[in-house]
């Protein structure tokens, strides 16, 4: 029998979390648990599979391709984040990688990468990369729920489909320096809607203050670089609306 060793190491796997469930590792997470960690027989980890919780798990067969990990109780239950979804056009690539990371830190339940008019580094994107990167600081922060990021679409077909139910807090570059309040009466899904560094387009404006469900806000009285929006425009829904309170 192994004495149990407790592990600060979260990791994300792709399998069901249960009382005695066994848990088989890939040979990358092997690698990262075994060779990079140097973790061994009986030492505990903590897992995640964005559906379950978190579970404490010994590692109870640890090799250089591949292990297994025997599930031993659940640390949390799965937390799900407030309904809100976060819509924003790619930057840069390590711009883009920072707004999916911190939206996952602040609790966007869905990522939503769209193309724009003005939208300049479509054509570089690499979604795989972003849900890794989703994946990495689900794993980091402490979370249970990775949010699912979706493959780029263009911002008018998005919103062809669009439920109204769904309230879109728009920020607006074009209300800079302008007073908006969220009324934090309007309860139910949301959606933010950040736009690319050259800004919406008139067409794009105007559609979306046409939409009944948009809320038109301002995000400050300075101009701000999309991923620094992303990040302020999430975290003033969340302390309206979240669930920081």
């Amino acid at each position: 029998m192994f004495a149990f060793m407790a592990s600060k190491v979260r990791l994300f796997v792709d399998h069901p979390l249960g009382p005695a469930q066994s848990v088989p590792l890939t040979r990358d997470q092997a690698h990262y648990l075994f060779g990079v960690m140097r973790l061994g027989a009986g030492t505990v980890v903590s897992l995640i599979n964005g559906a379950d919780g978190e579970w404490d798990a010994e590692v109870f067969e640890a090799g250089k391709k591949g292990g297994v990990l025997l599930c031993q109780s659940q640390t949390k239950p799965l937390q799900m984040p407030p309904d809100v979804w976060l819509l924003f056009a790619p930057i840069r690539k390590e711009r883009t990688a920072f707004i999916v990371e911190k939206a996952t830190e602040l609790g966007a339940a869905r990522i939503m990468p769209i193309q724009t008019e003005y939208t300049n580094n479509a054509d570089r994107l690499r979604v795989d990369k972003l849900r890794a990167h989703a994946l990495e600081a689900t794993e980091q922060c402490g979370g249970s729920y990775v949010p699912p990021v979706d493959d780029l679409a263009k911002l008018s077909k998005v919103l062809d489909g669009w439920d109204p139910t769904r309230r879109i807090m728009f920020c607006d570059e074009a209300m800079l320096g302008q007073a908006s309040v969220l009324d934090t009466g309007l309860a139910g899904p949301w959606a933010i809607v950040i736009g690319p560094e050259g800004g919406f387009s008139d067409k794009e404006r105007t559609r979306l203050r046409g939409m009944d469900c948009a809320h038109p806000v301002s995000l400050g009285p300075r101009i701000l670089r999309a991923d620094t929006a992303a990040v302020a425009a999430l975290t003033l829904w969340q302390n309206a609306m979240g669930d920081w309170g």
